[in-house]
């Protein structure tokens, strides 16, 4: 298979070699690799330029700084200001020298376009690579540096960076012991989002084979939105809102005007859904990096070559009220004025008045809103992407259990520990809901294992979506089931309702 150097832990990339560590089982990981330049100074708001090369072989045992922001998540690393080579990936493998090249799976973290990074400790890939996979994670530009609208300069830095760190597992994942050739992209919430925007891009055709994503969220800006969220930030940093403008205020100075433009939500005719998700940065359709937005290109079957697995939990919206992300909403006027920002049929509220008839408003509102934000976005990317000709997996992580303090509910982000097989990692016990019992440890190893089967040869275990039937793979416990959504009464409410939700 070329070059065996792979099978130590010193690998040879195009800007040079890099050394990382091995754990005690066998796994090694090498971290912080710069995939791109540094995008500050003269390459700020530009596409990622290429890395400069090094001689010799550079230790790679920790994570590299992460971009601009000011979230602090457990366990992870914090944007300090002067922290700069914020492109990089990571890299886990099991080495087997008695095996071909290995599938590769490459993850892109979520964060609502504004945080995060690869570093969390439930993305850690060991356990993935144990499962046989060479796992890759990446860094990408967040919040306004990577997706905040600049005149002059290209929108969508941030996935066009995830184009470049996917151009560089393509020239460089061989010397890990990776197959080139077999690349799935894997992501959750905005990496998710990214993801479905990937598969409508035609800059990143090709460089993937196969896509994973979970809990993808109907969120996407018209070039309008953009530039009106861009003003109010821009007038937040003291600065005009020009390419000059824009260039002159600090990393931290849009940081902290971004932060406050998300604290307002103004009920802005333009951003009217703010007032209810505080999001001020997503992907832009704005023609150029981003074509059309992807419910439609996946319509359209443009991306009917890469195979889907789609998956969203039952309870999305419970985990952002929970943790303040998003606005409470308690009476029935409210209710209905948060349909009207987001164009929904007032038939919709009132069939899951139907459903929920005991339920206060506030519950019904976490329902309704998480299934339009995601849950129902998620189904349909699936659905489109088989009527046009692809193949495509559905599941839903519908894991609920009783805890002496509350209920564990199956929330946004609570199935990310289990796919990844890291119940035990720093921040989990919230996510999940408490310590994991032996049950929850089960579903783990199959949810870990459902991800290495698909990304080596597309097939997670259970009947793919058709042309004419919705199969999906309800994750639970003490065990799982594949139910039919045609039988689903809360898909039978969205049934007529056009999801074309761009924010205008």
């Amino acid at each position: 298979m070329g070059d065996k150097s792979w099978v130590g832990t010193d690998f040879r990339t195009t800007s040079g070699r890099v050394r990382g560590s091995r754990s005690l089982d066998g796994v090694i990981a090498v971290l912080g690799i710069p995939y791109a330049a540094a995008p500050f100074g003269p390459h700020r708001f530009r596409r990622p330029q290429p890395v400069v090369g090094w001689r010799g072989s550079r230790d790679r045992t920790e994570f590299g700084p992460i971009a601009p922001q000011s979230a602090e998540l457990p366990g992870s690393p914090v944007w300090r200001p002067g922290d700069e080579d914020v492109l990089s990936v990571n890299v886990w493998v099991e080495p087997r020298p008695d095996r071909g090249p290995l599938p590769v799976l490459v993850w892109i973290h979520g964060g609502a376009y504004t945080f995060g990074s690869s570093a969390q400790p439930d993305f850690d890939g060991a356990a993935l690579a144990r499962a046989g996979l060479v796992v890759v994670s990446c860094n990408y530009r967040v919040g306004f540096e990577g997706f905040g609208h600049v005149p002059g300069f290209p929108d969508n830095r941030g996935l066009l960076d995830q184009v470049a760190a996917l151009r560089w597992v393509r020239e460089n994942i061989a010397a890990f012991g990776g197959d080139p050739g077999n690349v799935t992209v894997a992501g959750h919430s905005a990496g998710a989002g990214s993801i479905a925007c990937l598969m409508a891009m035609e800059e990143a055709c090709g460089l993937f084979r196969r896509a994973i994503t979970h809990s993808v969220p109907n969120a996407f800006f018209t070039a309008e939105v953009a530039a009106a969220v861009t003003s109010r930030i821009a007038s937040e940093a003291g600065v005009a809102p020009t390419g000059d403008g824009l260039l002159s205020a600090s990393p931290g100075q849009l940081v902290a005007a971004s932060d406050k433009v998300a604290g307002q939500c103004e009920d802005d005719p333009v951003t009217a859904i703010q007032a209810f998700d505080p999001v001020v940065f997503q992907p832009v359709v704005d023609g150029d990096v981003l074509p059309r937005d992807p419910l439609s290109a996946s319509a359209s079957g443009i991306s009917r070559d890469v195979d889907l697995l789609v998956c969203h939990t039952s309870e999305e919206y419970w985990f952002l009220h929970e943790i303040g992300g998003v606005r409470e909403v308690t009476s029935e006027t409210e209710l209905t004025r948060f349909a009207q920002a987001l164009r929904l049929p007032a038939r919709v509220v009132a069939g899951y008045r139907a459903l929920l008839p005991e339920a206060p408003v506030l519950d019904r509102y976490l329902a309704l809103s998480g299934d339009a934000r995601f849950g129902e976005y998620s189904s349909r990317l699936a659905e489109h992407h088989a009527r046009a000709g692809g193949r495509a997996y559905l599941s839903r992580f519908a894991r609920r259990r009783v805890r002496p303090n509350g209920e564990a509910r199956p929330w946004h982000t609570a199935d990310i520990p289990f796919a990844f097989g890291n119940l035990d990692a720093d921040g989990a016990a919230f996510l999940i809901g408490g310590t994991p019992d032996e049950q929850d440890r089960a579903l783990s190893r199959r949810m870990v294992r459902a991800w290495a089967d698909f990304a080596s040869c597309g097939d997670p275990g259970w009947p793919p979506v058709t042309a004419d039937a919705t199969a999906v793979k309800v994750w639970a416990v003490p065990a799982d089931h594949v139910a039919d959504d045609a039988t689903s009464a809360v898909r039978a409410l969205w049934r007529d309702v056009p999801f074309d939700l761009l924010r205008r």
